[in-house]
């Protein structure tokens, strides 16, 4: 169907397409919606009223509550944004009348401005983000003053429960500039404490520390791997980074728990958040009950398969907040949200980044861990409010594997092993994967480290006995191909001191590369 595209860069018009129709139920229930609105505006004007509110609610209201927002949050994008009535014009079925979207299917298909309520930007008050461009291209992305709000006291909230309510200063290491992460967590820890937006900047944050000293409590915001670097920088340097206070809240992608035991070396509670450029920063967060069950699956193989499945990799896991955000999973197991607030400028219904995962709810994750002999009320900590918020557990995106002789190799894979050998972890700065192919056409698992140390041909053997080892204790697709195929899925190793081969450009990268095109040798 063509499109009647005639726009300016703050406004869109299109032909008017054919909307779906509310039903008497969609009445009802929009109806019951609004009392609820105003109990969740007067929860949400202080930290201890959200956490009380979210305290009484059943998970069996919140799910309920959760699927009327979502309802109502399409039949209003339908109704008001001309790119999503033209897109469920083409792609909405009988049996499928509210489409999954993703950037090729919405993002790419309309501009900007057709994205937005009544198909304009507006004219102030109005923020663009732009992505990392880690799956190759950038985008941007609108959010208007109401929404970034919301987004920033959740996360003030989420830190408030997980490292207490006391004075601290948090240094905000996440990359500044256009990026969605950055600026947004800096305004967002402002809401709660003294906040110094350094960047990722081990100079800067060192020079912080040294100048308001070791009796402050401070907070750290950051990539995983980065914080990893600041240990490391600092012990380099001779700075005492363990006389002082430290507490780590990190984000932009997945983090071990060998990463997580690595950083409390120096931080005495690390917690991850768990949001996307596309949506918002503000999805889940690791609780201190999530981070609990994530370390008894890591343990116990019994309980990583009745909560997760088969799959080899251990998810992290979230909680979230269902009276904001909608999650479910479509037929392959990727996750599909819809923020249901009413303030999104851009509105994203049944929106896939395509991160494998998966939800469960508060009651249901707790009568599996039972049937185990576990008591999720006993993991956790007593002085914290009991919120029987839904889990959300992610693996990363599909796209982010190698395969070779059916077996898929993980970023999180490497990760884990790398982690579980302390010694190689402390020298290596980073990683990436990919597939030697050779001349003749045979295809072998690839792991390319970036090190602190000299590369040596002992060194290199051992990082290759080292993964060889512990991926096939750990994936068992690999060590099946390794029982039929030895020869070919013996992986092979490259190492590669900081900032050469591969990992030259990591210094101009948001986030670092972790899989790289295939490698071609001779």
């Amino acid at each position: 169907m063509a499109q009647d595209r005639t726009f300016d860069c703050f406004t869109y018009s299109a032909p008017v397409a054919p909307r779906p129709h509310a039903t008497l139920s969609d009445f009802v229930s929009q109806v019951l919606l609004v009392p609820r609105d105003w109990s969740l505006r007067l929860m949400g004007r202080s930290y201890a009223s959200f956490v009380w509110g979210l305290a009484q609610l059943s998970p069996e209201f919140m799910e309920w509550d959760s699927t009327a927002r979502a309802r109502r949050a399409f039949l209003r994008a339908a109704k008001r944004v001309p790119a999503y009535a033209q897109f469920l014009s083409r792609h909405a079925t009988a049996s499928a009348p509210v489409p999954e979207m993703d950037k090729e299917s919405y993002i790419k298909a309309f501009p900007i401005q057709a994205r937005c309520i009544d198909g304009r930007i507006g004219d102030a008050r109005v923020m663009i983000d732009e992505s990392s461009g880690s799956t190759g291209t950038p985008y941007n992305w609108v959010r208007g003053e109401a929404e970034r709000h919301h987004s920033h006291r959740l996360v003030s909230y989420f830190s408030s429960y997980c490292f207490g309510t006391g004075r601290r200063i948090t240094i905000n290491a996440f990359s500044m500039g256009a990026w969605a992460t950055g600026i947004n967590m800096g305004m967002a820890m402002e809401q709660n404490s003294v906040v110094k937006n350094t960047g990722p900047d081990i100079g800067k944050i060192l020079g912080t520390l040294r100048a308001f000293g070791t009796d402050q409590d401070y907070l750290i915001t950051g990539y995983p791997p980065f914080l990893k670097h600041l240990i490391d920088s600092a012990r380099a340097e001779g700075f005492p980074l363990q006389d002082y206070r430290l507490d780590a809240l990190v984000g932009g992608e997945g983090m071990s728990e060998g990463l997580r035991d690595y950083l409390e070396r120096c931080f005495r509670r690390v917690f991850s958040g768990y949001g996307a450029t596309d949506l918002e920063i503000a999805i889940g967060g690791e609780t201190p009950v999530a981070v609990a069950v994530r370390r008894l699956a890591r343990d116990n193989a019994a309980v990583r398969r009745e909560l997760f499945g088969e799959d080899s990799r251990l998810p992290m896991l979230f909680q979230y907040n269902p009276l904001t955000h909608h999650i479910e999973t479509n037929a392959v197991g990727e996750l599909l949200v819809t923020i249901t607030r009413g303030d999104v400028l851009s509105p994203r219904i049944r929106y896939n980044v395509h991160d494998q995962g998966g939800v469960a709810r508060y009651d249901l994750m707790s009568e599996k861990l039972a049937a185990l002999g576990v008591r999720l009320e006993a993991l956790l900590p007593g002085d914290r409010a009991r919120l029987r918020l839904p889990f959300v557990w992610v693996y990363g995106r599909r796209d982010y594997t190698v395969s070779v002789m059916g077996a898929n190799i993980y970023p999180e894979d490497i990760e884990q092993c790398l982690y579980a050998e302390p010694r190689l972890a402390a020298q290596t700065h980073s990683f990436c994967l990919s597939l030697a192919e050779s001349p003749d056409g045979e295809v072998r698992p690839l792991f390319l480290f970036e090190i602190d140390v000299e590369p040596t041909e002992t060194l290199r053997r051992e990082y290759a006995d080292v993964m060889a080892r512990r991926l096939n204790a750990l994936n068992a697709d690999y060590r099946e191909a390794c029982r039929e195929f030895p020869e070919t899925m013996a992986p092979e190793v490259r190492l590669y001191r900081s900032g050469e081969g591969p990992f030259s450009g990591d210094r101009t990268r948001i986030k670092q590369a972790r899989v790289l095109k295939p490698v071609r040798q001779g």
